[in-house]
């Protein structure tokens, strides 16, 4: 395993992220792996690495922060020897202030996400959405008061405009707030649109950027034309990931390129992100054991100048999805 600093903290991170939003329980999707069918998936992640865990408390509305927690409580050798990330943001419950990121939602969120992880500290704390209607100072000081208080070691962002993201970070600076340490965002071979604006800011500013569904919901891995149980389930992954003409041609063109290599398509999209500067860590979801173990794979995965050309040239602009 290879490891990277986070962002430009000194905090140091696996070059892959697990991410466990397809840990929880089945009511919330079809396609969830429930806890105890989970556990083997936590604990080869350690055996191969990994201590860098993405979730959310919405996933599931909590039980996959739950699932984490006690995981890595069992399997990990300490809780300094893992760095936890989770989110807030998304609607917990059906009182208006039960979400967002108002101070109100926040300070409640925290101590419920450290309840249901097991810890006194969450090593990255994320902003899952930008809120559209709460002051961005009142959101960067209700974060800063929980860096101070060692609830939250650092904070993150996820996808948003660019311009939203460079008006909190001016602001964060402009009030000597916390500022954002990294940008988990949309970002595969099938969706860069990140590219034209978010990537080159996060560039200058030195924020890390941690992609979110790097394998385009298994699509880059070749699972649409399989017909998995989650494709066929996931109302999210067909909204997002259409199939026009020209998708075809970019996992027609992975597909090409991991067939020269002798590897799998999963392993060429990956090591596509990972030679991009920027990337700190893509977060992968895994659904079997060897799934991990490939992702792993494509970290020794080099390619040349020739084949990322090649990868890049089958690209066709999108409409910019998932900002609210």
């Amino acid at each position: 395993m290879e490891y990277v600093n986070l962002g430009s903290t000194g905090t140091k991170v696996s070059r892959l992220c697990f991410g466990t939003m397809i840990f929880g329980s089945k009511q919330w999707r079809p396609w969830m792996i429930e806890e105890q069918e989970s556990r083997p998936f936590f604990k080869r992640a350690l055996e191969l690495g990994i201590n860098f865990f993405d979730t959310s408390n919405s996933y599931s509305r909590g039980v996959s922060e739950q699932i984490l927690g006690r995981a890595l409580k069992d399997f990990a050798p300490s809780r300094h020897g893992v760095v936890i990330a989770t989110k807030v943001f998304v609607p917990m419950g059906r009182d208006p202030n039960q979400r967002g990121l108002s101070r109100n939602h926040i300070v409640h969120a925290i101590e419920d996400s450290l309840r249901r992880l097991g810890t006194d500290y969450i090593d990255l704390y994320q902003i899952h959405r930008f809120d559209v209607e709460t002051p961005i100072e009142e959101t960067l000081e209700a974060l800063t008061s929980l860096v101070k208080a060692g609830k939250v070691l650092y904070i993150g962002a996820s996808s948003m405009y660019a311009w939203q993201f460079a008006k909190m970070l001016y602001i964060a600076d402009q009030h000597g707030f916390s500022r954002f340490v990294t940008m988990q965002n949309h970002y595969n071979l099938i969706y860069r649109e990140e590219e034209r604006e978010m990537v080159p800011l996060c560039r200058a500013e030195r924020i890390g950027l941690l992609p979110w569904s790097p394998l385009a919901r298994g699509i880059l891995a070749g699972n649409r034309k399989v017909g998995t149980f989650r494709s066929q389930n996931d109302e999210f992954g067909t909204m997002m990931y259409r199939m026009g003409e020209r998708d075809d041609l970019v996992v027609d063109c992975v597909q090409s390129v991991a067939l020269n290599r002798g590897v799998s398509s999963a392993q060429i999209a990956l090591a596509w992100l990972l030679h991009k500067p920027e990337v700190t860590s893509p977060i992968i979801g895994v659904s079997k054991l060897n799934h991990l173990e490939e992702a792993v794979g494509a970290l020794t995965l080099k390619l040349t100048d020739e084949e990322i050309s090649l990868l890049d040239s089958t690209y066709a602009p999108h409409p910019v999805l998932e900002h609210s």
